[in-house]
C-alpha cells in the first residue's frame, strides 16, 4: 500500500495543475471580444430574469417558509439515520434497509481531509 502522504501530496500536485490550467483558459476567455458581449448580455437576461423569480416568489411566500422547514427536518432526519447506522455497524450488527419498492440500501461510509 503505498504511504498516506506520497498519496496526499500527488492530489495537491494534481489540484494544481488543474488550478492553472483553468486559471489559462479563463484568461483566454476574458481577451475575447465576443465572449464579453455575449457575457454582458447574458448578465442583463440573467437580471431580468431574477426579477421575474422574486416577483413569483413574493406570491408563493407561505410554500417557501414551509420548504425551508421540510428542509430542515430532511437534514436532521439524513443525519439521525447516518448516527443510528454507524451505531448500529459499531454494535457489530448488520444493516438492512429496504424501501417500498423493496430495494435494498447499504450505507457508504467515507473519510474526508479538512485543513485545520
Amino acid at each position: 500500500m503505498k504511504d498516506i502522504r506520497e498519496i496526499f501530496e500527488r492530489i495537491k500536485e494534481t489540484q494544481r495543475k488543474q488550478k492553472d490550467i483553468k486559471s489559462a483558459y479563463r484568461d483566454a476567455l476574458e481577451a475575447s471580444s465576443q465572449y464579453k458581449e455575449i457575457a454582458d448580455k447574458l448578465s442583463v437576461l440573467k437580471e431580468k430574469k431574477k426579477s421575474i423569480e422574486n416577483q413569483i416568489k413574493a406570491d408563493f411566500s407561505s410554500e417557501f417558509g414551509q420548504l425551508d422547514n421540510l428542509k430542515e427536518d430532511l437534514m436532521n432526519d439524513k443525519q439521525m439515520l447516518s448516527d443510528i447506522a454507524l451505531t448500529t455497524l459499531m454494535k457489530g450488527k448488520p444493516i438492512e434497509l429496504k424501501d417500498e419498492y423493496g430495494n435494498d440500501y447499504e450505507p457508504i461510509f467515507s473519510v474526508k481531509f479538512q485543513k485545520i
